[in-house]
């Protein structure tokens, strides 16, 4: 009885230490900055009242005939977000990173058992606790579905966390090199992707009937864990005792699993050798050989214009933060406008969201570059030296955005139907992104921000999240202000029914002439405060 003593006081003693490091890391994280702080306080609250509209209107629900179908696809669609999560998240929590415990001389059934309850410190489970709480509620009738419910609960919260968690362990290799980064950038791609398709659902939903249309997917789903704990406490209330007791048992198989995964994953991260870094390396140097001198560098012009091309270009495909910008900005372009058509709500209007979310793009293009814009300025000494410089930025941005701006256009139109909306939509759309360029000019030289590079999901140094905020909303309201013009000429043709082709050379000619008059302001200020922007840009 004495040897069993130290082990179970080891046991217990390194899940708390295992505890307090996730609770240390939360608060030294909110340390770093007030505005961390606040932004936390603020999510905590969002989360909280979220958690608790849901948890009522889930025990709201209770008597309704539709009401476990509800609650078991919710359940799903809440393990299938814990499953997803570490991948496009790497860096959200950084106790989901098992190779730093490499070098600790721990064993992986203990380390399993610390990190799962270290798990439950958080705001994601807690609202996992407060959805699956309604869920249970909302469908339990009886004392033996009650009965079911109680271990129901928590075997769904732990099969969320280990699901999560085994993910990572699988996959940490990939998580933390540079093609896992890259992967996290798909994640503003999946939100865009998952908030219009929630949208057209609900829409749909709405609808006579709507909810009846899921019990085919409810009658799949509630024999999938952990789903399957949900419809285990739903099958209890209707007498199916032999069925609640299979599918209580098929979620604690499911919880068994991913523990025997998540631990061999462990024990193999902390025996195995890691050789993906040799294997990377010499992955990178065959494409540095094979891309060497590529055919489109050459089609460039020469000098300072095609040099400043060819960086720009290759940041977008090679640096995270710009490759997340663009990414971003190319799948909500397209994906808001055509959703919008497809729901019968759009018109060709929504086309120009695709022309001021790439137009973004040219905000801050200096901070982009960071501490590094030192070399920048050492080539700038005159006017002219800024504004070709600046120049050649939006020409790359150009090669890409204005026929992208356009292709959105012919879609939209395409799918509503309204081929005559072609030219002033296409007039519209370069007006717009004439402007947002040459105001993104004139942001980039007038408020300079610096961008972290060691944080994913930070756009802005400590105590310049203002000044972004301020360049990136102040500057798309003035964009559209000094598209006044263009607007007044469209609704001009709409009331004298004049042919609305004349606006297609307008609104190019009018973006044109913004994007000049934007590059020369900001090549006047770029050259005259190189040192000051190199200040701001460098805080991070």
């Amino acid at each position: 009885m004495r040897a069993a003593n130290p082990v179970g006081a080891s046991a217990g003693a390194l899940t708390a230490t295992f505890v307090r490091i996730k609770l240390s890391l939360l608060r030294n994280g909110l340390r770093q900055s007030s505005g961390r702080t606040a932004v936390f306080v603020v999510s905590i609250v969002f989360a909280l009242l979220f958690a608790a509209g849901q948890l009522l209107g889930l025990v709201l629900l209770r008597g309704h005939a539709q009401a476990a179908t509800l609650a078991v696809l919710l359940t799903g669609v809440t393990a299938l977000g814990w499953a997803v999560m570490p991948l496009f998240f790497p860096s959200g929590d950084e106790t989901l990173d098992p190779s730093r415990l490499v070098m600790l001389p721990l064993r992986a059934g203990p380390l399993v058992r610390a990190l799962l309850v270290a798990s439950l410190v958080g705001i994601g489970p807690l609202f996992t606790l407060c959805l699956v709480v309604g869920a249970g509620v909302s469908v339990a009738h009886g004392g033996f579905a009650l009965a079911v419910a109680v271990p129901a609960v928590p075997l769904v919260l732990l099969v969320c966390l280990a699901l999560a968690r085994a993910v990572a362990a699988a996959n940490i290799r990939l998580l933390t090199s540079r093609k896992g980064r890259d992967l996290a950038l798909l994640s503003g791609l999946v939100v865009a992707i998952g908030i219009q398709v929630v949208n057209f659902g609900a829409q749909r939903l709405g609808q006579a009937g709507g909810l009846s249309r899921l019990e085919p997917a409810a009658d799949l789903v509630r024999w999938v864990p952990p789903a399957s704990a949900v419809g285990a406490v739903d099958s209890a209330s209707r007498g199916a005792y032999g069925t609640a007791v299979a599918q209580l048992l098929l979620t604690v198989v499911a919880l068994a699993g991913l523990l025997y995964w998540w631990q061999r994953s462990l024990t193999r991260l902390m025996t195995a050798p890691d050789g993906s870094t040799v294997a990377a390396a010499g992955a990178d140097a065959d494409r540095k050989r094979s891309g060497a001198g590529a055919g489109w560098a050459r089609l460039l012009p020469e000098g300072r214009t095609g040099a400043v091309v060819q960086r720009a270009l290759r940041y977008a495909w090679r640096d995270p933060k710009a490759k997340s910008g663009w990414v971003t900005a190319l799948a909500l372009g397209l994906i808001v406008p055509v959703f919008n058509a497809v729901q019968g709500t759009g018109s060709v209007y929504w086309a120009c969201f695709a022309a001021a979310m790439l137009g973004s793009l040219m905000y801050n293009q200096f901070g982009q570059d960071t501490s590094a814009f030192w070399i920048v300025a050492m080539t700038i000494s005159s006017k002219r030296d800024a504004y070709l410089e600046l120049r050649a930025r939006a020409l790359a941005l150009l090669l890409v955005t204005l026929p992208y701006a356009t292709l959105v256009v012919f879609v939209t139109v395409a799918v509503l139907g309204d081929w005559g909306a072609l030219p002033e939509g296409l007039g519209l759309s370069y007006g717009l992104l004439g402007a947002m360029l040459g105001v993104g000019a004139w942001a980039s030289a007038y408020l300079p921000y610096s961008i972290p590079q060691d944080s994913a999901y930070k756009n802005a140094a400590p105590g310049q999240g203002g000044l972004a905020w301020g360049s990136m909303m102040g500057g798309m309201l003035l964009a559209v202000v000094l598209c006044a013009p263009l607007i007044g000429a469209v609704v001009w043709t709409h009331v004298a029914s004049v042919s609305p082709w004349a606006l297609l050379p307008l609104g190019a000619a009018w973006g044109a002439l913004l994007v000049f008059t934007g590059l020369h302001l900001a090549a006047t200020r770029t050259s005259r405060r190189l040192p000051e922007i190199l200040a701001a840009v460098s805080k991070a």
